[in-house]
């Protein structure tokens, strides 16, 4: 019973985890390569992105702590899912909105797609540990 809970968890686990470190890199690059990212995204020069970098880094941390929990806390994994869902939805008007450039607009896009990827992967290991959790039915 106890190594199937844990073979449930396994993908919700992964999924945050390779969320964390999509997040780190993304962060770190932003806080130590922010004047190409700017010039990449074809941003004013003036634009400052340090604390976005900051931001998701803090995020890395949280999605790290998340992950380590025996057993993970679907609470936990519901914020997750949330916050990669508003980066995504954020994302898009940005689009529209940000006078970026045509490589500036194809990253905030695949960014977007592979948050989403993510947001999924944790949703599918939420379903399959609710699924796990689910008593029997007997009557039948």
């Amino acid at each position: 019973m106890e190594n199937s809970s844990k073979e449930r968890q396994q993908l919700l686990r992964r999924a945050l985890l390779a969320n964390a470190c999509f997040s780190t890199v993304s962060g770190l690059v932003l806080v130590f390569a922010q004047r190409w990212v700017v010039s990449l995204l074809g941003l004013s020069q003036t634009t400052n992105l340090v604390a976005l970098g900051i931001g998701l880094i803090a995020f890395a941390v949280a999605l790290v702590f998340y992950a380590r929990k025996q057993p993970i806390k679907l609470l936990y994994a519901w914020i997750a899912v949330i916050m990669d869902l508003a980066w995504v939805i954020g994302s898009y008007p940005l689009l529209f909105i940000v006078p970026l450039s045509t490589g500036g607009k194809w990253v905030v896009g695949i960014v977007a797609e592979v948050v989403m990827i993510f947001a999924i992967a944790q949703w599918v290991g939420i379903r399959r540990i609710r699924r796990g959790n689910v008593a029997p039915n007997l009557a039948r």
